[in-house]
């Protein structure tokens, strides 16, 4: 019996042939993600940021309390002001912070403590977890499966960016307290990563160790 109110589920009715045809289709496309770390400053319209973030707006998530912000970042002063304060914690992760084995696990990658990308590319979404607030966002109510939801809301918003034809790469600077001062957010959010968002440069590369991709095999099994 159910005692809350209810809309009629609606998904369209497809053959089967034409279900395996989208999901393998997208696949395909989803396949040629890469993250990018050479970016062009060319403009990319607030439109296409806007879709990706109602896109991530509709993630599952617990208690549907939505407990996410996305603060997109396109501000020159404000990108400057990220890219220094990620660079500053990026010199101390480098320097002493990080085990030799996380770094051993970098190496391949060619990343430094070096974050031009925050300031060349033209938009930067900052990705907030909200502890509390509840779908009013009352500051007070408690949120459920935070990390969870969030996690899954990012990759909807990957998803669509690259679906968009943008070039993306995810940032997760530590700690990175100062995200929320400099996005003016309220201590109840819990800065999660930063999604770099723009077009490749010109001649953009990507590490030949990224190519490397554990094949369903080995990935799944089947019970």
């Amino acid at each position: 019996m159910r005692d809350h109110d209810t809309v009629p589920y609606s998904l369209p009715d497809l053959p089967d042939e034409d279900r395996i045809a989208r999901a393998r289709a997208l696949r395909d496309r989803l396949k040629q993600r890469r993250s990018c770390r050479y970016f062009s400053d060319r403009a990319v319209p607030r439109a296409i940021i806007e879709a990706a973030i109602e896109a991530a707006g509709s993630a599952p998530n617990g208690a549907n309390h939505q407990p996410w912000h996305f603060a997109g970042v396109s501000s020159p002063d404000k990108k400057r002001a990220i890219r220094e304060a990620a660079e500053a914690e990026e010199r101390n992760f480098y320097a002493g912070k990080a085990s030799g084995e996380w770094l051993d696990a970098l190496a391949p990658l060619g990343t430094d403590a070096d974050k031009p990308f925050l300031e060349t590319a033209p938009w930067l979404i900052v990705v907030f977890a909200q502890r509390k607030g509840g779908i009013e966002e009352d500051g007070t109510t408690q949120n459920y499966y935070v990390n969870e939801s969030v996690g899954i809301a990012c990759g909807m918003l990957i998803a669509t960016l690259h679906e968009a034809g943008l070039a993306t790469l995810t940032h997760t600077p530590s700690p990175m307290g100062f995200l929320r001062d400099l996005c003016g957010r309220p201590d109840r959010e819990k800065p999660l990563m930063v999604v770099v968002v723009g077009h490749p440069a010109q001649g953009a590369t990507v590490p030949a160790h990224a190519l490397r991709k554990k094949p369903l095999e080995q990935i799944s099994s089947w019970l």
